[in-house]
């Protein structure tokens, strides 16, 4: 008789057992985490020598280069990212919104230099989407740029021919990625094994280029080349892009897989293909065209076209996704509105799809293909809100370190202030790209910015407003306890943002239909700063006397807060909920922009806009359409 390789409950998994199960978290990382970092070969070290720098392949900007890459990846990501930030994880959880989340501000803190921070954190989320938009622009035009190489005749079908892959990829993400999830990691897997390989063949021919990891030969180019290697260092930057990406995703896979396949695979591969185009721009500088696919021989290179459009298609989806997730944090802090998300997997909770922001990012990466024309062209745009996004992570990091790691000044500071020096020479050489298509990431940060910090703005303007009309909850008991209302069988529920107001709908309710349901709770959803909240630690429930109870469920921001799921499972003054006997009375407000001292009118306007268009609570909260009464009420801003 066969026996099952699951341990039984109370029975520690053998090292067999874990050691499986760190193989296939590492080999699912791989096809995740480091599809973007993992397809910069296809264009970062052709773009060192771009025209605009002025640089031949000589032997010293070959070695200088070739250096300068080595170390990025030595000092970015692997003691950077893989040594220190990852171990700055909200319940396990990584990126900036769950980094911003550590520090956002408290009444114990202070106030000014707290909401700073958040500002600064907020505005390095919205950038990602600018980053989301370039990097599969970027990678699948790049990989589809190979076929110039095999075939010139296709050169003027590149464009469409991205732009019709590119439209694949955003209409089967409403699908969810679960099913073609299961072969991101095996072929993520081969392509950096060919991408090792590819850098081998050359290697053998010019084994001195191994030479170049001494940081003498980066030294030397900076020194000798002045102005020039400072500009530079802005395509050495695009060997780093995907960075992110290590720290974002660490909670699907936690720390350890991700350091594993990245020392193991995923930087030797790279150092490897990058050191085997530097072998052959020195033996053949006419590859300088596009020095990977000239890697291959002439009978590999559709193969490895197709390779390398499916590598970059594993890229995006993870740039992609990662928007989604930023959406879906932002909506749960208050920094967004609510949006239609749909969860395409019934076992991760991870995977979701949010209509909205997946056709935002279609048009704008078609836009971007067609606008820019060429890899190169876009590797002018790309890396800009990369390298702001690590500046303001190692901020953002400076105040875990004091707050979280209880370090001291000095030793934060010394740590810090290291990670700045490279992060900002990497801003400073990107500086230069803003006028050359960096601008575009810029402008949508900006616009991401402004529409985020207007609707919490206006959130906290509109519950200010509400509450100098409110009526506290003592107040309402005793106006009850004198007029005694005529009470009706079931369970109201009135959902609020704050338990010691009666809710507007309790009150309009009140007063139109002169009836108090025998049981009523006030419910209010409150979104914690961590990422997720245990089943067991979600209720709390206050009896307030007449059959009033306050009941507070507390959800992540990584969370979904379906109410009657939980609803189910509670027990509220010795009775169950069921939803046949239980409505939702909810209070509907229409926004009117008026000259009060507040948010200046073009705001109130679009937060009138974007109020208007959120997602319903009906919707966004689960409940049942068929037991839910709104209330309308006109509020001025």
């Amino acid at each position: 008789m066969s026996q099952s390789a699951t341990p039984s409950p109370g029975v520690a998994p053998t090292s067999q057992q874990q050691r499986s199960s760190l193989a296939m978290l590492s080999l699912t990382a791989l096809g995740v985490v480091f599809g973007d970092i993992g397809t910069s070969p296809l264009y970062a070290l052709k773009e060192c020598f771009h025209s605009s720098h002025g640089l031949m392949p000589t032997p010293d900007n070959v070695y200088g280069i070739l250096s300068l890459i080595f170390w990025a990846l030595v000092l970015v990501i692997s003691i950077k990212y893989l040594s220190f930030i990852l171990r700055a994880d909200n319940q396990g959880e990584g990126g900036i919104m769950a980094l911003t989340a550590l520090i956002l501000p408290h009444k114990t803190r202070d106030q000014g230099n707290r909401k700073l921070l958040v500002i600064l954190g907020l505005f390095g989320a919205a950038l990602l989407y600018g980053d989301g938009m370039i990097t599969p622009a970027i990678s699948v035009l790049s990989a589809v740029e190979g076929l110039k190489i095999a075939t010139p005749a296709v050169a003027p079908v590149i464009i469409p021919i991205t732009v019709a892959i590119l439209v694949f990829l955003f209409l089967i993400q409403s699908h969810g990625t679960g099913k073609i999830g299961a072969i991101f990691g095996p072929l993520t897997l081969v392509w950096f094994l060919v991408l090792a390989l590819l850098g081998i063949r050359q290697i053998i021919n010019y084994p001195a280029i191994l030479t170049a990891v001494s940081p003498h030969y980066a030294l030397h180019f900076l020194f000798n080349n002045g102005w020039t290697a400072f500009l530079v260092l802005g395509s050495v930057f695009l060997v780093v892009t995907g960075g992110e990406a290590l720290y974002a995703d660490m909670g699907h896979f936690g720390v350890r897989p991700i350091r594993l396949v990245w020392f193991s695979l995923v930087l030797p591969s790279l150092v490897i293909n990058y050191f085997g185009q530097g072998a052959l721009l020195l033996t053949n500088p006419e590859a300088l065209e596009n020095p990977f696919y000239h890697l291959a021989p002439q009978w590999a290179l559709i193969p490895l076209v197709m390779l390398a459009t499916a590598a970059t298609i594993i890229a995006s989806q993870a740039v992609i996704s990662g928007s989604f997730s930023i959406t879906s944090q932002a909506v749960r802090l208050g920094f967004c509105p609510r949006l239609k998300v749909a969860h395409t997997s019934a076992s991760e909770r991870g995977q979701i799809y949010v209509p909205v922001v997946n056709w935002l990012l279609m048009f704008s990466c078609i836009g971007l293909v067609i606008g820019f024309g060429s890899s190169s062209n876009l590797a002018a745009a790309y890396g800009f809100s990369v390298t702001t996004d690590m500046v303001i992570t190692t901020l953002l990091f400076f105040f875990v370190t004091r707050e979280r790691f209880q370090w001291s000044l000095q030793r934060a500071l010394l740590l810090c202030g290291g990670f700045l020096i490279f992060d900002l020479s990497f801003f400073g050489a990107n500086f230069a790209k803003i006028l050359h298509g960096g601008w575009f990431p810029l402008m949508v940060a900006g616009l991401v910015f402004t529409l985020m910090s207007t609707w919490k703005t206006g959130r906290s303007i509109l519950a200010r407003r509400m509450r100098a009309s409110a009526v506290s909850i003592d107040h309402f008991l005793s106006s009850i306890s004198i007029s005694m209302p005529h009470r009706v069988d079931g369970t109201a529920i009135f959902m609020t943002g704050n338990l010691r107001i009666a809710p507007s709908a309790l009150l309009h309710n009140l007063k139109h239909n002169k009836v108090l349901h025998q049981r009523i709770v006030i419910l209010s959803v409150v979104t914690e700063d961590v990422p997720h909240v245990p089943w067991s630690q979600r209720s709390k429930v206050e009896a307030v006397g007449d059959g009033l109870y306050l009941l507070v469920l507390h959800y992540g921001f990584m969370d979904v807060p379906n109410v009657p799921k939980f609803l189910s499972t509670l027990e509220v003054g010795e009775h169950s909920f069921k939803m046949m006997e239980t409505t939702f009375f909810l209070g509907r407000e229409t926004i009117i922009p008026s000259k009060k001292k507040g948010m200046a009118l073009w705001r109130e306007h679009l937060f009138r806009l974007m109020s208007s268009n959120a997602r319903t609570a009906t919707s966004f909260f689960s409940l049942p359409p068929g037991r839910v009464v709104e209330m309308g009420m006109q509020i001025e801003i």
